[in-house]
């Protein structure tokens, strides 16, 4: 049985934990909830220690062939876009080097002609001297597809499914690819077939009830951390944010589910690396930290080219799928970003604040050479 056939007669004989799981979500009492908060920090002390990877995102291109309701990057929205060059790619690695960043996720919307495999593999040549850890957020691929990825010098690959509720997706994703649900959730799998040494799954919180979601994600953890153990798990929840297009998610979870959802997620899988993005505010990343979050992203952008300007002198504004120049005015404006960052603290000043609260902020965890003698 695939995790696919599974989710859909929603039988999961391989999640073993499901009642526990289920338990962790119910409704809690402010003291059930400081005990969760308690458990979790130890098991993330006890398997982490103090520890916090630091990451940024690239936006190589917000070219999209999709139409998804909440996403700012949909082709229906009649916003200013581009595709960086692998040289403006490389303008914008330098930057983040020079931040201190060692590790970096490549994004970008869906669009095969602008964001193909060859494309993406150029800009990961490009900038593999400057991060030994390199991963990507792109259009599901095929199995060979992904593997030329890995041959350029890519470790990672994120793929969220958005929403596990095929009903709510099928209303979400109108046109376009991303349509095809079964398709975007075997991904990992078979990037996994592909060699990705690091694997990245989640959930878009807000999209459909987020209990549901939230056990359907836990799922197909367990269903991965089974068929593909030889990877690193990690799991995501970003809840919506604020992005062209202006969707109202119908079922906001508040900032104390949030902190629940996660306390769930670190009670239930101790050796799972959870990442937090600057979706959220400051106060609330920081709160979060002792809970459970291993990775975090810092000082970042959701708009290509938007940590240098980069590839702003060929922005061209979209319209249903039809380019047309910006207008004076637009010209001196950016890309359009995915969504709006809510922490926008720099770098720096995010690693001195996790000194401050006693954990110690790590920008590069692993060096190539240990794998490769490890695999000799």
């Amino acid at each position: 049985m695939s995790f696919l056939e599974a989710l859909q007669e929603r039988t999961f004989p391989f999640f073993r934990e499901q009642a526990l799981f289920r338990s962790l979500l119910e409704p809690k009492t402010p003291s059930e909830m400081e005990a969760m908060a308690q458990r979790a920090h130890d098991r993330t002390v006890q398997h982490y220690g103090k520890t916090v990877r630091l990451f940024a995102p690239l936006y190589l291109s917000n070219e999209c062939v999709n139409v998804c309701r909440y996403c700012g990057f949909s082709r229906s929205n009649p916003i200013l876009r581009v595709t960086l060059s692998p040289e403006e790619v490389e303008r914008e690695a330098r930057y983040l080097a020079e931040q201190g960043f060692r590790s970096i996720l490549l994004v970008a919307g869906e669009h095969p002609k602008w964001v193909s495999p060859a494309y993406v593999a150029a800009c990961i040549r490009r900038i593999r001297p400057y991060f030994p850890s390199i991963s990507i957020e792109i259009a599901p691929l095929e199995t060979d597809e992904y593997r030329r990825i890995v041959d350029s010098g890519a470790e990672g690959v994120v793929v969220y499914q958005e929403t596990y509720d095929p009903q709510a997706y099928a209303s979400l994703h109108l046109s376009g690819p991303k349509r095809d649900f079964g398709w975007r959730l075997q991904a990992p799998e078979r990037a996994y077939r592909a060699g990705f040494r690091r694997i990245g799954i989640g959930a878009l919180l807000g999209l459909a009830p987020w209990r549901e979601d939230a056990f359907a994600l836990a799922a197909h953890a367990a269903w991965l951390l089974k068929h593909a153990w030889r990877s690193y798990l990690t799991i995501s929840l970003p809840r919506l944010r604020p992005a062209a297009g202006g969707f109202v998610p119908e079922y906001p979870v508040s900032d104390r589910e949030f902190v629940q959802l996660h306390c769930a997620f670190r009670i239930l899988f101790p050796q799972v690396g959870l990442v937090l993005s600057t979706r959220e505010s400051p106060l609330l990343r920081d709160r979060l930290i002792p809970l459970g979050i291993t990775l975090l992203s810092a000082g970042s952008r959701t708009d290509p080219g938007g940590y240098t300007g980069a590839g702003r002198e060929r922005l061209h504004r979209t319209v249903a799928g039809r380019s047309e120049p910006p207008t004076p005015v637009e010209a001196a404006d950016a890309a359009e970003e995915q969504f709006a960052t809510s922490d926008e603290r720099s770098p720096r000043a995010i690693a001195d604040r996790l000194r401050e609260i006693g954990y110690e902020p790590v920008w590069k965890d692993w060096e190539e050479c240990l794998t490769n003698a490890a695999s000799t």
